[in-house]
C-alpha cells in the first residue's frame, strides 16, 4: 500500500529516485485490475453478444468495459512513464534510456531488464540536493 501510495503522490514526478518495489507493486495492481476489467468486459460481451447486427461491432454489455479500461489507461500513463524514469535513475541510468521503449519488441525487453537491476549507489546523483 505505501508503494502504490507513493505511486499516486509522485504523480508526475521525473526528478528523483524510486525502489524496486516503488515500480513492481502498483504495476501489480494494475496489471490485477486490468485482467478484472477484461473479465467484467468479457463477461458483459458475452451476455449481450446476440443484441449485435453485424460480426464487427462492440457487444452493447462491453461498452463500459472498454470504456474503464480506455479511461484507466490515459489516466495512468504519465505517472507510470513518470516512475519508470525514477526507476531508471535509481539503477543510476538517465531517464532518456526509457525512449528505447519506442523501439517495437526488442525497446520493452531492454527497459523491463533496466526495471528489475537493483538499486546501484551512484543513482544518488539524481536526487534534490
Amino acid at each position: 500500500m505505501q508503494a502504490t501510495g507513493r505511486f499516486f503522490g509522485k504523480y508526475a514526478t521525473f526528478s528523483g529516485r524510486a525502489s524496486r518495489s516503488e515500480y513492481w507493486w502498483p504495476q501489480l495492481v494494475f496489471l490485477l485490475g486490468y485482467l478484472l476489467l477484461g473479465v467484467v468486459t468479457g463477461i458483459g460481451a458475452l451476455a449481450t453478444s446476440g443484441q449485435i447486427a453485424s460480426s464487427d461491432s462492440i457487444p452493447p454489455g462491453a461498452v463500459p468495459g472498454v470504456i474503464l479500461i480506455v479511461v484507466a489507461g490515459f489516466a495512468l500513463i504519465v505517472p507510470n512513464i513518470a516512475v519508470s524514469v525514477r526507476r531508471l535513475h535509481d539503477g543510476g541510468f538517465s531517464g532518456w534510456l526509457y525512449l528505447l521503449a519506442l523501439v517495437p519488441y526488442l525497446g520493452g525487453l531492454v527497459i523491463l531488464v533496466f526495471m528489475v537491476l537493483p538499486s546501484r549507489a551512484h543513482g544518488a546523483r539524481y536526487d534534490r540536493p
